[in-house]
C-alpha cells in the first residue's frame, strides 16, 4: 500500500476459519494486523487480475484478436454442451 493513499473502512464477511487463520499469523508476527493481511491480499489479487487480462490480450494478439462468432459458438458448444 502506497503511504498517504486514502483508505475507507467496509465491513467485509469471510469464512471463519479464514479469519482464525488471519488472527494466528498476526499473533505469531506474520502479518502487522488483520487489516493489514486484507489490504495486501486484495492488492495482490488486483495484480493477478491485470497480469491475467495482459496475458489474454498478448494471446489474443499472437493468434489473431478476439474470437469469432463462429469460433465464440463452438468454443460454447464444446465447453457446455
Amino acid at each position: 500500500m502506497v503511504i498517504g493513499m486514502a483508505s475507507v473502512k467496509i465491513t467485509v464477511t469471510v469464512p471463519q476459519d479464514a479469519l482464525q487463520a488471519i488472527r494466528e499469523m498476526v499473533a505469531a508476527g506474520q502479518a502487522p494486523s488483520v487489516s493489514a493481511f486484507v489490504q495486501h491480499a486484495i492488492v495482490v489479487a488486483l495484480e493477478d487480475v491485470a497480469g491475467w487480462r495482459e496475458m489474454l490480450a498478448e494471446a489474443l494478439e499472437k493468434t489473431g484478436g478476439p474470437p469469432t462468432e463462429t469460433e465464440r459458438a463452438w468454443a460454447e458448444k464444446v465447453l457446455f454442451p
